[in-house]
């Protein structure tokens, strides 16, 4: 059997977990709001239209904060269309996504849906179309308390309080010739830098992002982030950054190891916002906003265009997820929390139907795709603090990545209760790994508390609304893998293409 091992030591401490990391994104875009989160007249629909088995299922992946309302959309989205009496707000072209928004539901709904989700709002203003005034006006309609225009506007339409929202994105994807509104670095740079500064003017405190690299793959990756901050960097806290993978051709190894694109795409903006910040003579550290990532089958959409009727909220891009997306996505999270030290927000992209963890049928059932169950059960289990971990295993090429060993691996350590969580992945598609952990600088009375596996026979099996439980996590004894604890070490047998987690406590 192929053998790994990793020795872990609560010394060796990257970081505290960051909650944000477990954020989930919202955009108007196909049925993520509308037959989503959204569906006034379902048979599960509350009072306010919010489709109550889908706020149960936000609640259970952990979602801690969401990233609304685009996304692409926002580039051409006017907020103050989606505020007032419903009858009244403007029907309008998406020109995103080629549909029609009816303007349903707008800031005050979507801050309803997150207080009743239990989630932190990260507001996305449009520099796309638009600038610092209206930026201006959407921050004083949702956060100045009482006495303006747009503050009394928005106690009028029934929110007496003011929503506090402190994370906010100035603009999206603002690098991409497909942006409504697409600027050039040095344009973007002064735009963001002069909207932050006048968010900033309003309330000081606000935490700012500004846009960074679409992907690792834009022919301006890196030189963007370098522009943009020797604009901004004094008034900012965060760069963004945006990641898909996909699997290509059947190269199934290559994409599960998309995680290495991962590392290297937080590592070379760690690297860039630092070199800015040593010309600029700053000891400011700009941090990473990870607020798009998951696996999308890009090329699928690529391949079949939007539709050419204006609907409203139509099927876009419903990837149906199987056990090898699965472990992909346990894999990058895996890579954002041993980056917490600078990447201390992330938004899975997105929460419902469109590329998402949650799916739903229109008047009908919502149930969980295979990728929910490892961001839940890693939301749950990573607490305290992030290890520094150093992984022996062996080695694999792929196309894609060149060599890339054949686990990955984080651990979290919680001070308070004692509990070790480790999570794991074998990324091998034929055979099983034994990993051997090192767990003597704990002491010798650790016991297991609990194992999840997420793996199958078929690695590309997925969930349907017939059976929505073909594909979830069990105890890994029950998928052929198994662990063993022997005082200060324990030897884990990680089952071929599989996410596991295993919390130990004392």
């Amino acid at each position: 059997m192929l053998r790994a091992r990793v020795a872990l030591n609560p010394a060796a401490v990257v970081a505290p977990v960051s909650r944000r990391t477990f954020g989930s994104f919202v955009e108007h875009m196909g049925r993520c709001v509308y037959t989503g989160i959204y569906e006034p007249g379902h048979p599960l629909a509350d009072e306010d239209g919010f489709r109550t088995d889908v706020l149960a299922l936000t609640r259970e992946l952990g979602v801690t904060m969401v990233r609304y309302p685009g996304g692409n959309f926002v580039s051409g989205y006017r907020w103050e269309d989606g505020v007032g009496p419903r009858e009244q707000r403007p029907r309008r072209r998406d020109l995103a996504w080629r549909s029609i928004e009816t303007n349903e539901v707008g800031i005050d709904e979507f801050a309803k849906w997150a207080e009743k989700a239990d989630v932190e709002i990260m507001y996305a203003v449009n520099l796309g179309t638009r600038g610092v005034q209206e930026a201006l006006d959407v921050h004083e309609y949702v956060n100045h308390p009482d006495g303006t225009a747009l503050s009394e506007q928005r106690r009028a339409n029934g929110a007496e309080k003011p929503y506090g929202i402190k994370l906010w994105c100035l603009g999206n994807e603002l690098d991409g010739p497909w942006q409504t509104g697409h600027k050039t670095p040095e344009e973007y740079g002064l735009l963001a830098a002069g909207t932050a500064r006048a968010l900033r003017s309003a309330e000081p405190d606000l935490e700012l992002v500004a846009c960074g690299s679409s992907s690792s793959s834009m022919p301006t990756f890196g030189t963007w982030e370098s522009t943009v901050l020797e604009h901004a960097y004094d008034v900012v806290d965060y760069v963004s950054c945006h990641a898909y993978y996909e699997e290509h051709d059947g190269d199934l190894g290559s994409f599960l190891a998309s995680a290495v694109d991962m590392d290297f795409f937080v590592n070379s903006i760690v690297a860039t916002a630092d070199a800015v910040g040593a010309r600029l003579k700053s000891t400011k550290k700009i941090n990473l906003s990870f607020d798009e990532w998951n696996v999308w089958y890009l090329s699928r959409f690529q391949n079949a265009p939007l539709p050419e009727e204006w609907k409203v909220a139509p099927p876009v891009i419903e990837d149906r997820y199987n056990v090898a997306d699965a472990v992909v996505v346990g894999n990058l999270l895996i890579s954002l929390l041993r980056h917490s030290d600078r990447v201390t927000a992330a938004c899975q992209a997105q929460l419902v139907n469109v590329i998402a963890p949650i799916m739903t049928e229109p008047g009908g059932p919502a149930w969980k795709q295979t990728v929910f169950h490892p961001f839940a059960k890693t939301a749950a289990l990573a607490k305290g603090d992030v290890l520094r971990l150093h992984i022996e295993a062996p080695s694999y090429e792929t196309a894609k990545y060149g060599v890339a060993p054949l686990v990955d691996a984080v651990a979290t350590h919680d001070p308070a209760t004692g509990d070790v969580t480790l999570f794991a992945v074998n990324r091998d598609v034929a055979n099983p790994v034994e990993l051997a952990v090192d767990l003597s600088a704990f002491g010798a009375d650790l016991t297991v508390a609990e194992t999840w596996t997420l793996t199958d026979d078929d690695v590309y099996a997925y969930n349907t609304r017939d059976a929505p439980e073909r594909v979830t996590l069990r105890p890994i004894a029950e998928t052929g893998g198994a662990i063993t604890l022997d005082g200060g070490a324990a030897l884990i047998t990680l089952p071929r293409v599989s996410w596991s987690a295993i919390r130990l406590t004392r």
